[in-house]
C-alpha cells in the first residue's frame, strides 16, 4: 500500500463482510482498528488537528452508504455545457493532496476517507437505471468524490466493478485517477465497456500542487500498460492553470503523451481552467501558503468562482485543443465546466447537448 493512514474503523455489520476481510488482510501491520456501530463520528472533521482536512485523508472507515450511490455530475448545472457524466460515489475524499482540489471544501465538515461496504446496492442502481432507459447509453464515473484506483491494492474494488461493467451494454465505466494503481486491471478483460482516464498536469504543476500523486510520466506510461491490457484510455487537462511557462509546458506534456501512446488508442479528451469558489481560494492558499500555482491573479467570474481572465484561458484552450486535433483530428474533445459560449468559441460550434455527448463518449470506446 503507497498510503500512510493512522487508524481504520470497521462498521459492526460488515464485520465479516467481503471488503472488509480483503482491507483487513491486506492492511500493514500496525494500524489500530477499531469496530464502531456507527462510522460516521469517525469521519467528521477532527477541529483539534492543526489541519484537520489532512488528518481526515490518514482515517479509513469502513461503513455503510445512506444515499444513493449514483448521481448526476455535481459539476453539472446549466451554467456550463455538460458531458452527460453520471457518478457512482463508491468512495469519499482522497489520499493524496492537490492543492487545488475541490474537496477541501466540498468534504470539509467530513474529511475521513470513506469506503462504503454496501457497494453491490450500486450495481443494483445501475441496473434500475437500465431497465428505466434500455435504448440508452451511459458513461460512469467513479473518480468524483475519491480517486478511483488510490487505495485499490487494499480494497480490489476494480475487480468487481470491472466484471460488472463487462457484462453490460449500455453502460460505460470510468476509472479517473492520478496513480499508477493498475495492477489489478491488467488482468481482466474488459470487453470495451471500461476505460481508464488520468489527469494530466506538466510536471511544475505536478511537483507544486499534486502532492502524493504519480508523476505525469509514470501516468502515461501506466495508461500505455491498460491500452495495451484492453481498456480505453483517455485524459483530462484539468484544472489548466495558467502561470508563465503553462502553454510551453502543456505543449511538451501533450507531445510526451503522443510519442509514448498511439492517439488512435486514446477515447476523449476534457479541458478545464482552474476554478475556485471563494471558498476553496481561501482553503487552499491556507493550507498551501507557498504554492505558486495558487497565487495568480484570477478574477471572480459571474459564476461565482475565481478563474484566469477570459482570453487568456480560450488562448490556453484553443492552443491545446488545436494541438490535440493535429494529432488525432477525430479525437472527442470538450471542455468541462466552462458555459457553452466558450465552447464554441473554442470549437467553432455549439456543443451538443449533454444526453447527446454523453452517448457520445459512452459509445466512443466500442466505435
Amino acid at each position: 500500500m503507497k498510503f500512510e493512514l493512522d487508524r481504520v474503523f470497521v462498521e459492526e455489520e460488515f464485520r465479516d463482510g467481503p471488503m472488509a476481510r480483503r482491507i483487513l488482510e491486506r492492511l500493514p501491520p500496525g494500524v489500530p482498528l477499531e469496530y464502531v456501530a456507527d462510522g460516521r463520528p469517525a469521519a467528521m472533521a477532527d477541529r483539534s488537528q492543526p489541519d484537520s482536512f489532512a488528518a481526515g485523508k490518514r482515517r479509513l472507515i469502513l461503513m455503510r452508504r445512506r444515499s444513493p450511490f449514483l448521481m448526476a455530475c455535481p459539476a453539472g448545472s446549466g451554467e456550463f455545457a455538460c458531458c452527460g457524466y453520471l457518478v457512482l460515489t463508491l468512495a469519499s475524499n482522497c489520499p493524496m493532496d492537490c492543492a487545488y482540489c475541490f474537496l477541501q471544501e466540498y468534504v470539509a465538515d467530513n474529511p475521513g476517507f470513506q469506503v462504503y461496504a454496501n457497494y453491490a446496492d450500486a450495481f443494483d442502481e445501475l441496473q434500475a437505471l437500465v431497465r428505466k432507459a434500455p435504448k440508452r447509453n451511459f458513461r460512469v464515473g467513479t473518480g468524483e468524490l475519491a480517486d478511483s484506483l488510490a487505495f485499490d491494492t487494499l480494497t480490489g474494488l476494480s475487480l468487481e466493478l470491472v466484471d460488472f461493467f463487462a457484462r453490460q451494454r449500455n453502460l460505460t465505466l470510468e476509472l479517473k485517477t492520478k496513480t499508477d494503481e493498475i495492477e489489478n486491471l491488467l488482468n481482466l478483460d474488459p470487453r470495451g465497456q471500461v476505460i481508464v482516464s488520468w489527469t494530466l498536469s506538466p510536471h511544475a504543476v505536478f511537483a507544486s500542487s499534486e502532492h502524493r500523486s504519480a508523476p505525469p510520466a509514470a501516468r502515461i506510461d501506466a495508461a500505455r500498460r491498460v491500452a495495451d491490457a484492453g481498456y480505453g484510455v483517455a485524459f483530462h487537462l484539468d484544472p489548466v492553470i495558467a502561470y508563465p511557462e503553462a502553454e510551453r509546458d502543456y505543449l511538451q506534456l501533450l507531445d510526451h503523451l503522443f510519442a509514448v501512446l498511439d492517439p488512435s488508442r486514446i477515447v476523449f479528451f476534457s479541458i478545464g481552467g482552474l476554478r475556485l469558489s471563494p471558498g476553496l481560494r481561501a482553503a487552499a492558499r491556507r493550507r498551501f501558503p507557498a504554492d505558486p500555482m495558487l497565487a495568480g491573479e484570477e478574477v471572480l467570474a459571474p459564476d461565482g468562482r475565481y478563474r484566469t481572465f477570459t482570453p487568456l484561458r480560450a488562448r490556453l484552450f484553443r492552443t491545446l485543443s488545436e494541438r490535440i486535433r493535429r494529432q488525432a483530428p477525430g479525437l472527442a474533445v470538450y471542455l468541462c465546466m466552462e458555459s457553452s459560449a466558450m465552447s464554441e468559441r473554442i470549437f467553432g460550434a455549439p456543443p451538443p447537448v449533454p444526453a447527446v455527448l454523453g452517448e457520445r463518449l459512452a459509445q466512443a470506446r466500442r466505435s
